[in-house]
């Protein structure tokens, strides 16, 4: 089992933010990415077919082999992943937002988070919100349309510029100094919010966190690879892989995408 994949499943592309600080953290690690497009954003679909999807996903992955399952997508951690470790003999790792350390640290006592709707309309996010976030204002802005135009290789385009300052500005004219990122996706979207956010205004995402969990899970498990032989990066697309292709082009990693119809 050691040198069996670690797989990791996500709306579409925007796990690849997760797979990176994987691969970096756990080099000698292989893995099989699903982008599971055709049915991108989760955010706008009812619980009970988030869980049908990550069911399905999951047991694509089961079926290669995989040893562990990370989640890479709030939306189906926030709504699935109950389910999914209840009914899966594998450990699973999730994805949510990383609201603990932005309201230990916020200074204006106010921190934004930018998510989809699924998971804003979770459980699990109401009650993080609650366990940790006492005394401190959170504002939701749910990211209509940000998913579907990093999809397309959109992430830098004008559309995204004019969609991002209209769910920023209200955050910022409330007084966040942190911006919590709740969809994986998001991470892609780090330079231009970089530029439209003030300096003194944080980002967050759960990238390395979730890596540390991964490698914690492993060696807890003794489930991790100590193979010096060749790694394989296996990625699933069903639909275009042009997108998922440039989002991984500057990786130093040998990987190989092809197109699945899953």
């Amino acid at each position: 089992m050691k040198d069996s994949p670690i797989g990791i499943f996500d709306s579409g592309v925007g796990g690849t933010s997760i797979w990176k600080e994987i691969q970096k953290l756990l080099p000698k690690e292989n893995t099989l990415y699903l982008a599971d497009s055709k049915n991108a954003p989760y955010g706008e679909k009812s619980k009970e077919e988030i869980v049908r999807l990550s069911r399905k996903n999951t047991e694509f992955l089961l079926q290669k082999g995989c040893k562990l399952i990370v989640v890479a997508c709030n939306t189906a951690t926030t709504n699935a992943i109950a389910y999914l470790r209840d009914n899966y003999d594998v450990p699973f790792i999730g994805i949510e937002p990383a609201i603990k350390p932005a309201a230990l640290n916020s200074k204006s006592r106010t921190v934004g988070v930018l998510a989809t709707k699924g998971t804003l309309a979770s459980s699990l996010f109401h009650s993080t919100s609650e366990n940790h976030a006492h005394g401190i204002q959170i504002l939701e802005q749910e990211g209509t349309g940000l998913v579907e135009l990093i999809e397309k290789g959109e992430h830098q385009s004008a559309k995204m510029r004019s969609l991002l300052k209209k769910y920023l500005d209200p955050m910022l004219d409330k007084g966040i100094d942190y911006l919590v990122l709740g969809c994986s996706h998001y991470p892609y979207l780090i330079p231009l919010l970089r530029e439209l956010l003030p300096e003194q205004v944080r980002i967050i995402d759960s990238g390395e966190a979730v890596a540390r969990q991964t490698k914690a899970i492993l060696l807890e498990r003794d489930l991790l690879d100590s193979y010096n032989g060749k790694v394989k990066h296996q990625f699933y697309s069903n639909t275009d892989k042009t997108v998922l292709k440039n989002l991984l082009h500057n990786t130093d990693a040998e990987i190989e995408v092809s197109y699945l119809d899953f």
